[in-house]
């Protein structure tokens, strides 16, 4: 599946040009990441993936939620297919530039965040750098991850999360710490005074994660 995505390219593109993958979260669009772009490093490029699913207000979705289904809380089916879609597309594109000597980065809000947690600990050979806000690891979807504490050594994480987030438990992105303390990874977390959000502190905290 061929997914819609926005791109800024930089004036140069060589094949070490590093690239950032983005994925939204329930119910947005490729914007709303892609507006990180004036602050990111501008030597890179930048993807901003829209998910292939219709929800209300013409935002879109990487699967279902049920919100009264705490055991089926995500339709893992379509979050499956998704992860599949994202990495196909991810390939596509790393090849179309002809990058083959370049660092690979993710970064994923809410259930965009929850497929990069996948990406990364399925793909670890991959990626590089790889930002998870406000989500955490969804365990249905990290059933064949790697545990090879080589083969996750270059990936770096940083995890953010609201104290007051309604949407999706603190207790649940700190699962994050747990698993990726446990994996040996490298990794940041970081807890913000806001809600399913981005406040100004964990974006400043982002952008230099992604400067480093």
């Amino acid at each position: 599946m061929n997914l819609d995505y926005l791109v800024r390219e930089p004036e140069n593109i060589t094949p070490n040009t590093p690239i950032l993958f983005m994925l939204h979260g329930y119910g947005s669009n490729e914007q709303d990441l892609f507006s990180f772009r004036e602050t990111l490093p501008a030597d890179w490029i930048l993807v901003s993936f829209r998910a292939p699913k219709e929800t209300q207000f013409e935002g879109y979705s990487w699967y279902d939620i049920d919100f009264n289904n705490a055991e089926n809380f995500i339709n893992i089916d379509q979050a499956n297919e998704s992860l599949n879609s994202v990495l196909e597309n991810i390939l596509k594109i790393v090849n179309h530039y002809g990058l083959t000597d370049s660092k690979t980065h993710l970064c994923g809000f809410s259930q965009g965040g929850i497929l990069c947690y996948s990406l990364a600990l399925k793909y670890p050979e991959i990626f590089n750098f790889v930002a998870c806000l406000s989500s955490y690891p969804e365990e249905k979807l990290l059933t064949d991850i790697v545990k090879d504490k080589k083969k996750l050594e270059r990936l770096r994480f940083f995890v953010s999360h609201g104290t007051d987030d309604a949407i999706i438990p603190l207790e649940w992105g700190r699962k994050a710490a747990d698993l990726l303390y446990d994996l040996g990874c490298y990794f940041t977390f970081r807890e913000y005074m806001s809600g399913h959000g981005v406040n100004q502190k964990n974006y400043m905290d982002l952008m230099e994660f992604f400067s480093k």
